[in-house]
């Protein structure tokens, strides 16, 4: 069973794919949990969630998956449960802003992002979660030793 989990396809494609979508997300996290990037940080961010319906419990999921799991994707370990809370959390993200439509806001003529970017990081997320991380990643060297 561990062997499954730690397996990755040796594609420098994945890698690829893993790198992208773990730099893009990691800025996100880290305003979520440090309040770096113009973040409100740990706490605020917990009480807007709570603000807006969204429990602490499922909060605190979408802090760590977007600043740890994308963390374990840059490094490749646990990229596929690190691709699943990622995805997963892009999915609520997405449901959150549909009321903005498909598009970015490029042009401030609507309330707020549209989900494409979304739509992205799911379709990337959900390739990682199949085929691991690639060349390069923790994963294929766990999955080495415990054969």
């Amino acid at each position: 069973m561990l062997e499954k989990i730690f397996y990755t396809e040796s594609s420098w494609f994945f890698t690829l794919l893993r790198l992208v979508l773990g730099f893009v997300i990691l800025p996100h996290g880290l305003q979520k949990l440090c309040g770096w990037f113009g973040g409100y940080g740990f706490s605020a961010t917990l009480d807007f969630f709570k603000s807006e319906g969204i429990p602490y419990a499922i909060g605190f999921l979408v802090i760590v998956a977007e600043s740890f799991g994308a963390l374990g994707l840059i490094f490749g370990f646990f990229t596929r449960l690190s691709s699943f809370g990622i995805g997963l959390t892009m999915i609520g993200a997405a449901i959150y802003v549909r009321k903005n439509g498909f598009f970015m806001n490029w042009f401030n003529q609507q309330a707020g992002e549209g989900f494409e970017y979304h739509i992205l990081a799911i379709g990337i997320a959900v390739i990682l979660m199949f085929t691991g991380g690639g060349q390069l990643a923790i994963d294929s060297w766990v999955a080495e030793k415990i054969k």
